[in-house]
């Protein structure tokens, strides 16, 4: 009996819920850590400065800057390998294919960011307007797995596409609206290393670690330009060799080899390091506040409302039809699960806000909203597989 229960977690282990299962654990955890005793150790770790710098290196910063510069960089470089193979061969491949989830995610950001405005226009908060924009693709896909065969495979790739592109509009919002104090000879540096990158993937360099070499420079160049230094990995993604076809390319090969470490390793921590939300009374007038009721309908109402209208428009126009064997009561369980916001809407609050109490009161309405949406989301389609 135990070695069967080894091999059921073994195979859990692997599932896409985990992840999903873990992040939610995490989140858990750093918030019941932030509300101990154990708050003030947990923030003096994430405040202690690591690394080196003399008068050429600067690369002395805290560990909170770490997880959230540095180890995020992988992430983005994951998306950034997702967004490029989904081009070359999966759903974005040809007009037929891309055109709905792209468009749903273009309508699926900007009705949220319109919404956020139309509450906070003329506040000190409307820097965050970009919070509600984004849909966490990690959340988002381990809670519409939980239905397995109840619902379409088509509908299941189409939010996986949607939110890939909602992560590519989140990467350009940030390096576009949230970067500061450009530094025109850092990025020429990095210009420099994006061209060596480039002539790699000419002479058909297939050993997709040696891309990460320059893409370490890049990186470093990125962070002290003034642009967001996670824009580097996706920078360093768009370079390395993929193919159409079924021999592994070094694209999938670097991206499988970064599956697990950024699904179960850093994500999670960033998750741990940046949920650890110490409640003050304060936080119950920002739920109610034009920041908490920007996120709030920006999220929950603004992402379901913004793909179902663009979906409708693109059927009636008959330029795109609705994913295979769904309903649109299937759209909007998808809506609401794209209103599942965690790790980008987080990372943009970070950048939003120099006030801590302003990103405070954001992450715990992203984490509210997000529990909110993926619920009834979940609902939506587990009731509408049930009638079908």
């Amino acid at each position: 009996m135990s070695m069967i229960n080894l091999t059921v977690f073994k195979n859990f282990v692997k599932s896409n819920n985990f992840g999903g299962i873990l992040l939610f654990l995490c989140v858990i955890l750093s918030l019941i850590v932030a509300n101990s005793p154990l708050s003030n150790t947990l923030q003096n770790i994430l405040d202690t400065t690591l690394g080196y710098e003399n008068e050429s290196i600067h690369l002395k910063y805290s560990v909170s800057l770490w997880i959230n510069d540095g180890f995020m960089a992988l992430f983005f470089l994951l998306v950034g390998l997702e967004i490029k193979r989904e081009i070359v061969e999966g759903e974005l491949s040809s007009p037929k294919k891309a055109l709905l989830p792209i468009l749903c995610a273009i309508g699926g950001a900007i009705v949220p960011a319109i919404i956020f405005l139309l509450f906070n226009n003329g506040t000190e908060t409307v820097s965050g307007w970009a919070i509600p924009m984004a849909t966490d693709i990690a959340f988002a896909l381990a809670v519409i797995s939980l239905l397995d065969k109840r619902i379409p495979i088509s509908l299941k790739i189409f939010l996986a596409a949607l939110a890939i592109v909602d992560d590519l509009i989140a990467i350009l919002v940030i390096a576009f609206f949230y970067s500061s104090g450009i530094q025109l000879g850092y990025l020429g540096y990095a210009a420099v290393a994006m061209l060596v990158l480039i002539a790699m993937n000419r002479f058909k360099v297939k050993n997709p670690y040696l891309y990460l070499i320059p893409g370490i420079f890049i990186w470093y160049f990125v962070h002290h330009s003034g642009i967001h230094a996670t824009i580097a990995g996706v920078m360093v993604a768009m370079t390395l060799p993929t193919n159409d076809t079924a021999v592994e390319s070094p694209l999938e090969r670097l991206e499988h080899a970064l599956i697990k470490p950024v699904n179960f390793f850093i994500i999670p921590l960033f998750a741990f390091a940046n949920t650890n939300i110490t409640w003050q009374s304060e936080m119950v007038h920002g739920l109610t506040a034009p920041l908490g009721l920007g996120i709030f309908f920006g999220l929950f109402f603004g992402k379901p409302i913004g793909i179902l209208l663009t979906s409708w428009v693109c059927t009636r126009l008959g330029i795109a039809s609705l994913p295979e064997g769904s309903t649109w009561m299937h759209i909007i369980g998808v809506g609401m699960l794209a209103g599942i916001g965690f790790t980008m809407s987080i990372f943009i609050s970070i950048l939003s806000f120099k006030e801590p109490l302003f990103v405070s009161e954001a992450k715990i309405s992203v984490l509210l909203t997000s529990i909110i949406a993926g619920t009834i989301g979940y609902l939506v389609l587990k009731a509408n597989s049930n009638k079908k």
